[in-house]
């Protein structure tokens, strides 16, 4: 009988071994397919298609009488018309103005914008001098190399035409267009043509963000919970205070930004869409989870350790400060990693604060308007351009 039941104990135990690995490995499976999955939709916006131009540039143009570039000459003049003439030459036999209007559509409607940045970063010498310069071609351009845009499909139904594909491949022939690495990616900011859009901007917003909701959160949320814990009475009001932060933890995120609205931007009149705003909305839907981590953290702690600290002449903030939050460290912390994970990927309140916008600035303080990576995120999956599609994809592998 003895010998049957220790059998069975451990034929249970056996099982639960079992579903235990497979529950893991499970969750490892589901965890390396997603990645995967996203990896192989985003891994070609790592690279972009370029085409070489050949301009002859005019610097006597855009100096002044000092001999240096000025910047409202270099604005005014028509770049776009300086690299569709060039592009022209490649192709003499293009004479028919829709044709025209057909064959710039293979490079990026940035491309005069960029030619114009390219031109102010480099030494110019006085006189008309020659520049070769790589540009972006169209994101249509751009998925055609890369073998996502496939010419078995209708002409009429798909964004490139017959003609733009024997413009491409003839560039790409002459070796004058090629697929490169993606700098733009992550030197710029979002735009409205996929081959210019980067993430930068956004890294910088979540970034600035983020440094608010730490700096307000944390140092609340720690001394709450040493409060709580240490110095707070027992009784109603203590019940009710501790109630409140355990219901404020399942409260849903866009409350928070809501309040955000009704008083940061209606009653203080912070700025819209600004990191300022969304770290304090952040900070305050952030607070109960490190609260409720740091309590459990510094409950963790002996008694022992405080009660010596008191019997050796300390005061209880000495004993709560210099004994029992240095152990409790490792705990707070892991909340506040926890907490800044949960509003790194928030974007519902901060669609209520106005950071849900097209921002193609980099943030440079903490009220420049701003958007964040979950934001950015959501914006390129709703667009049209496929090109958009891969740039999500390959900027939630960035945000994991």
């Amino acid at each position: 009988m003895t010998k049957t039941s220790i059998k069975s104990r451990r034929a249970r135990e056996t099982r639960l071994k079992a579903y235990g690995i497979a529950s893991i490995s499970f969750a490892l499976i589901m965890l390396a397919t997603l990645l995967i999955s996203i990896g192989l939709n985003g891994y070609s916006a790592l690279q972009q298609a370029y085409f070489k131009v050949e301009v002859s540039i005019d610097v006597e143009k855009f100096i002044d009488e000092s001999g240096a570039l000025n910047n409202k000459k270099m604005n005014l003049f028509n770049w776009d018309s300086l690299v569709q003439s060039a592009l022209i030459e490649m192709f003499p036999a293009v004479k028919d103005r829709d044709e025209k209007k057909e064959l710039f559509a293979i490079i990026s409607a940035n491309s005069g914008y960029d030619l114009k940045e390219t031109v102010k970063s480099n030494p110019l010498r006085n006189g008309s001098q020659n520049l070769a310069v790589w540009l972006h071609l169209s994101d249509d351009a751009d998925q055609y190399l890369k073998g996502r845009l496939s010419i078995e499909i209708p002409e009429e139904d798909r964004r490139i035409s017959d003609k733009q594909i024997a413009w491409v491949d003839s560039l790409v022939e002459r070796d004058i267009a090629k697929l490169k690495f993606n700098k733009t990616f992550f030197t710029s900011a979002d735009s409205r043509e996929p081959e210019s859009a980067g993430i930068l901007g956004s890294v910088i917003g979540s970034a600035l963000t983020l440094f608010v909701t730490i700096i307000f959160a944390l140092p609340l949320a720690v001394m709450a919970a040493i409060y709580l814990e240490y110095f707070a009475k027992p009784g109603r009001i203590t019940d009710f205070i501790e109630v409140n932060v355990n219901n404020l933890a399942a409260v849903p995120s866009i409350v928070f930004g809501l309040l955000g609205l009704s008083v940061f931007l209606s009653t203080f009149g912070l700025p819209r869409s600004a990191p300022l705003v969304g770290g304090l909305v952040l900070g305050l839907m952030t607070l109960p989870t490190i609260i409720i981590a740091s309590r459990a953290s510094i409950r963790s702690i002996p008694p022992s350790i405080r009660e010596a600290a008191l019997g050796l002449g300390a005061s209880k903030m000495q004993a709560a400060l210099h004994h029992v939050l240095p152990l409790a460290a490792p705990g707070i912390l892991t909340g506040t990693i926890i907490g800044m994970a949960q509003a790194l990927g928030e974007t519902a309140p901060l669609l209520m604060i106005g950071m849900v916008a097209f921002i193609i600035d980099i943030p440079t303080t903490f009220t420049s308007s701003a958007t964040a990576m979950p934001v950015q995120i959501y914006m390129w999956s709703d667009s049209a351009e496929r090109a958009f599609y891969e740039r999500s994809s390959l900027a939630i592998l960035f945000l994991v």
